[in-house]
C-alpha cells in the first residue's frame, strides 16, 4: 500500500536543505569538481575546509580503487597515524585487497611472503573466514572466473574505499555517512515499520471476515506490498 502523492504534494521543501543535501553527497564522495561547479551554479558559500577535506581524502581513495593499496595505506597513516591501527577491519580488509592484487598480477610467491609477514595477526578470530577465502585464490589458475571472483571486482575495491572513506570522516570528526544516505535510510525503516503495521490490521480484518463471509478459494489474500527502494525509485 503507497502513499498516495496528494497526500505530500502540498509539503512545502526548501531549496537549500535540498542543496545542502547534494552538496554533502559529493564531498563525501570527493568529487570535488562537480562539488566545486555546483557551489558556482547554486551561489552556496564555498567552506574552505570543504576543499582542504577532499584534497587528503580523494588521493586514497583513488589510490584503493586503483588496486594501489600500499600507497593508500602511506598516504593514511600520512594523514592520521593511529587510524588503521583502531580500525582493525579495515586495515585488514586493505591487507587482503593487496593480497589479492598481487594473485591477480600472478604474482603467487609474493603474495604468499606478503601473507606471512602481514597477514599472519589475523589467522584466528572473526578475520579467518574471509582470510581463507582470499588464499584459496592461490589454487586457481584464473582467479577472476573462480567461485571467489567477487574479491578481485571492482565492487570489493569499492566497497573497501569507501570503508577506508567513512573510518578517515570519523577520525576527522565528520559525519561517516551522507545525510542523502541517513534520509534513505530513515524513509525506509519509517516505511517497512509502516508496511508491518498495515499487515497487522489487514490480517486481523481478512480474519474477521472469515467469520462473515469466506474467502473463494478459502485462503487469506495477499497482504499489502513490502516497500523496496529500488522499487520505489521505478514508481
Amino acid at each position: 500500500m503507497d502513499v498516495d502523492p496528494r497526500d505530500y504534494e502540498h509539503v512545502k521543501i526548501n531549496d537549500n536543505d535540498v542543496r545542502k543535501i547534494v552538496l554533502s553527497y559529493l564531498v563525501h564522495n570527493c568529487f570535488k569538481e562537480t562539488a566545486e561547479t555546483f557551489i558556482s551554479c547554486t551561489g552556496m558559500k564555498r567552506s574552505v575546509d570543504c576543499s582542504v577535506d577532499i584534497d587528503k581524502r580523494k588521493p586514497i581513495y583513488k589510490h584503493v580503487m586503483e588496486g594501489n593499496v600500499l600507497k593508500a595505506i602511506e598516504l593514511t597513516n600520512q594523514l592520521a597515524a593511529d587510524l588503521l591501527q583502531s580500525n582493525k577491519d579495515v586495515y585488514f580488509d586493505l591487507l587482503t585487497l593487496h593480497f589479492v592484487e598481487l594473485v591477480r598480477s600472478k604474482d603467487c610467491t609474493g603474495a604468499l611472503e606478503f601473507a606471512q609477514k602481514e597477514l599472519r595477526p589475523f589467522t584466528s578470530g572473526k578475520h579467518l573466514e574471509r582470510l581463507q577465502d582470499c588464499m584459496a585464490l592461490l589454487a586457481y589458475e584464473d582467479p577472476e572466473t573462480s567461485p571467489l571472483f567477487s574479491l578481485l571486482s571492482m565492487d570489493h575495491r569499492q566497497s573497501i574505499a569507501d570503508a577506508l572513506n567513512r573510518a578517515v570522516l570519523v577520525h576527522a570528526n565528520l559525519p561517516s555517512y551522507t545525510s542523502m544516505e541517513r534520509l534513505i535510510q530513515h524513509i525506509t525503516v519509517v516505511r517497512q515499520r509502516l508496511h508491518q503495521e498495515l499487515g497487522k490490521v489487514w490480517l486481523f480484518k481478512q480474519v474477521s471476515d472469515m467469520f462473515y463471509l469466506p474467502l473463494l478459494d478459502g485462503s487469506l489474500q495477499d497482504g499489502p506490498p513490502v516497500f523496496g527502494l529500488a522499487s520505489y525509485l521505478k514508481s
